[in-house]
């Protein structure tokens, strides 16, 4: 059902994925992350404080980027199947560098929103899905335990970045924070990219056989399953960005004391990590689509959980995490399992766009439900779209299991 990809010896041979290069990875994660979608929770209140912009369209700057990124996923998934991921990465890194200056010197809300235009042309080549695209095509099968290790390096990203982003805020100031997380893009995050991403990927003949894919066997490039992987993905998409926006209020709508809440939800980190260590440790001889399987009820469970038994949030909170936590390795691998090396970038590229469509538009479509219609219905439609989500992971699965080669 895939193409066969170069094994460990051919991809040892071109300088296969390191722990330490893995770990430089990861560590590229946890700045960019840090300085773009974790940015705006610690800085608006700070930024609309200190210059009255209206505080909706300051938060609503990241919709922004994250729109842009999403137009541009197809197109950056393309040249990194023509150029190889560390030019476009690094070119990546360097834009997100000068879009956190300019915000950093905007004079007017204008001048801040361009900067945040800036940044999602950057974002859109340098965060999780261009790295994974980058990996898996200069990789092959070799990637899959890579594509963990950085996930596993990365996971405390959060932990890490807001409260180091609140120091830097109360040091230096919002604006000082901008030209921090500039400064080590430049001088940090783009010579790892250099150093730890191969110049070019050198792709291997695909085999005749390789025509047997998700749904017919026509050509690799685009595929009938693909839309519907695309939504399975954009469901678990809208669904983390729900949960980050809307899990404090969520928690305290269910009569959990604020204090309590804030404790909780720092379990999410710690699952999504555990959960890519026991998917390294375990899960290198399954194919991906189980671990989609475990991704999405896992998911569905804790939401479930969290409804109809607070009292056991906690575990709620922690089969929420584990579950986003393999959902980010497996939209890396399950591609990369179904699609081969060789249009894998480009494959990447598509899929990435309308996961980062959905992001952008569920804060404000969030924020909208909750006034509405109050924080339980909005509870229960997150049920609904974690429902839908394991649907679509269970059609995702009966087709490729299905059609696997025996």
């Amino acid at each position: 059902m895939s193409h066969p990809a170069p094994d460990a010896a051919q991809a040892t041979r071109r300088g296969a994925p390191t722990l330490a290069r893995n770990a430089a990875l990861g560590i590229t994660q946890i700045i960019l992350w840090g300085g773009s979608f974790f940015l705006i929770a610690v800085v608006a209140d700070p930024i609309v404080q200190s210059t009255g912009w209206p505080q909706a369209i300051v938060v609503g700057a990241l919709s922004l980027a994250i729109l842009i990124s999403g137009l541009l996923s197809p197109w950056v998934g393309r040249m990194i199947r023509r150029h190889g991921g560390r030019p476009v990465l690094i070119a990546g890194t360097l834009t997100m560098a000068g879009g956190l200056v300019l915000m950093g010197v905007a004079p007017n809300l204008p001048v801040f929103l361009l900067a945040w235009t800036v940044m999602g042309l950057g974002m859109a080549g340098a965060l999780y899905d261009p790295l994974f695209a980058a990996i898996g095509q200069a990789y092959g099968s070799a990637a899959r335990g890579a594509m963990t290790q950085i996930a596993i390096a990365s996971g405390f990203a959060v932990t890490l970045c807001w409260p180091a982003t609140s120091a830097m805020v109360a040091q230096i100031g919002w604006r000082g924070a901008c030209f921090t997380y500039a400064a080590l893009s430049v001088a940090v995050v783009a010579p790892l990219f250099a150093w730890a991403l191969p110049r070019q990927a050198r792709a291997e003949p695909v085999p005749a056989v390789a025509a047997a894919t998700l749904a017919l066997p026509t050509a690799p490039a685009r595929l009938p399953g693909e839309r519907v992987l695309a939504v399975t993905f954009t469901t678990a998409a809208v669904l983390m960005t729900a949960v980050s926006v809307q899990l404090l209020l969520l928690l305290q709508a269910q009569g959990i004391a604020a204090g309590t809440a804030v404790a909780l939800s720092a379990l999410i980190g710690p699952s999504q990590v555990g959960a890519r260590i026991l998917e390294l440790a375990f899960g290198r001889g399954a194919h991906p689509i189980w671990a989609l399987l475990v991704s999405s009820g896992s998911v569905a469970l804790g939401l479930l959980l969290l409804a109809v038994a607070p009292g056991l949030a906690w575990l709620a909170i922690i089969l929420y995490g584990a579950g986003n936590g393999m959902r980010t390795v497996v939209r890396g691998t399950l591609p990369l399992a179904l699609y081969g090396q060789q249009d894998y970038a480009a494959v990447m590229g598509r899929l990435a766009r309308l996961p980062l469509f959905g992001q952008a538009a569920t804060p404000v479509a969030c924020g909208a439900l909750s006034d509405w219609l109050g924080l339980d219905a909005l509870l229960d439609i997150m049920l609904g779209i974690a429902a839908l989500n394991l649907t679509l992971s269970l059609i995702v699965a009966r087709r490729t299991l299905s059609e696997r080669p025996t």
